[in-house]
């Protein structure tokens, strides 16, 4: 009797096929296992054996001497849809296999004891199994030996499963921190082409600055998150602000609401420049003297999947100065539209009763 598919079959493959150990080559390390457990549970057979969609593939095996077989001859796809540990004492009287090919010849398979492969989500992707050629059945020990041999295997392929996730992690943090970097030169390049003799760099050197600073906490909060290449908008922006405020002059307080926001890394990057281009602009013009002030950075989602992002600050509702189109100020707002512009969003920006505001709208 075939078995029928295990009930989250297309999970458990998916599970199976992450481990990328199907047709690879014999190695020691599972080798050792099946002759140990071939040994201990004093039968001549003995396999790693992991079900795929269509065949059983074993990666180890001692006494079979071939490397897959078709499913409708499998025992273990059977004991997949089992507990942890099957034991058949004699293949000819259990329903499960008293029509198994292997199973009725004289010399065929008599009996079975297998353990699962289980992954850590709990699915099992195959078993450590033993078998003779005639009923027997295991003791205690042997038993309890087979379940830890088991356990090892699946030990050995979560930690390579770790380590190829860890490359595989570590590559893409590398080529972000390389993006990030060709931001940082390609910003630096642009405030370098503008400078004149005699000008004053302090405002580009600032601005520079601020996005040195503000990829630094990308890549932390990037680090730190659950989230593939995406970032939270309350734990970033809020990051981001505080940045903002500990080098704003003294008495110049800035505040940050934000939702819980998942937003990816390029749009937290743009967000981020804009964000601290309307602080810089406010603390120049509305701050400038020494007097204290406030500014808020406020970002939410929107009920059609968009996003929001608000910055106001109390500075006075007088008009803010154009700046010169080829100074720092001016390549400073065109930065702003740009970063606006490289996500979709638009920008919007004007004086209100009590000072200056900013709207960036990202649709969904």
């Amino acid at each position: 009797m075939e078995a029928a598919a295990h009930p989250n079959q297309a999970l458990r493959l998916e599970t199976l096929r992450k481990y990328d150990i199907l047709d690879t080559e014999r190695e020691p390390e599972f080798d050792e296992v099946v002759e140990l457990a071939s040994r201990i549970c004093n039968v001549p057979i003995s396999v790693v054996n992991l079900i795929d969609k269509e065949r059983q593939w074993f990666k180890a095996e001692v006494g079979i001497g071939a490397r897959e077989t078709p499913l409708a001859t499998s025992i273990c796809s059977h004991v997949i849809l089992s507990e942890d540990y099957v034991e058949i004492h004699d293949t000819q009287l259990d329903p499960r296999t008293a029509d198994n090919e292997l199973c009725t010849p004289a010399d065929g398979l008599r009996f079975y004891a297998g353990a699962l492969l289980k992954a850590p989500n709990g699915l099992p992707i195959g078993t450590l199994c033993v078998l003779d050629n005639k009923p027997n059945a295991l003791d205690d020990f042997q038993k309890s030996t087979l379940l830890t041999l088991a356990r090892q295997v699946m030990r050995e392929l979560d930690l390579r499963l770790a380590l190829k996730n860890q490359k595989i992690l570590r590559n893409e943090m590398d080529h972000r921190v390389k993006n990030s970097l060709q931001s940082v030169a390609s910003l630096v390049r642009v405030y370098k082409s503008r400078a004149r003799p005699g000008v004053d760099m302090t405002e580009a050197f600032d601005a520079i600055g601020r996005r040195i600073e503000a990829t630094a906490a990308l890549h932390e909060l990037l680090h730190d998150s659950p989230l593939e290449n995406a970032v939270s908008l309350d734990a970033f922006l809020g990051h981001i602000a505080q940045l903002l405020e500990d080098s704003a002059p003294p008495g110049v307080r800035v505040h940050c609401e934000a939702g819980a926001v998942d937003i990816p890394t390029s749009t937290a990057s743009a967000i981020a420049v804009i964000v601290s281009e309307f602080v810089a602009n406010s603390i120049k013009h509305a701050f400038s003297d020494g007097q204290p002030g406030e500014i808020w950075i406020k970002g939410s989602g929107q009920v059609e999947g968009g996003l929001e992002i608000l910055c106001e600050d109390n500075g006075g509702a007088a008009k803010r100065p154009e700046p010169a189109p080829g100074s720092v100020s001016g390549l400073g707002k065109r930065i702003m539209a740009a970063s606006a512009a490289q996500i979709g969003a638009h920008l919007e920006n004007g004086p209100t009763e009590t000072g200056y505001r900013m709207r960036v709208s990202l649709p969904a």
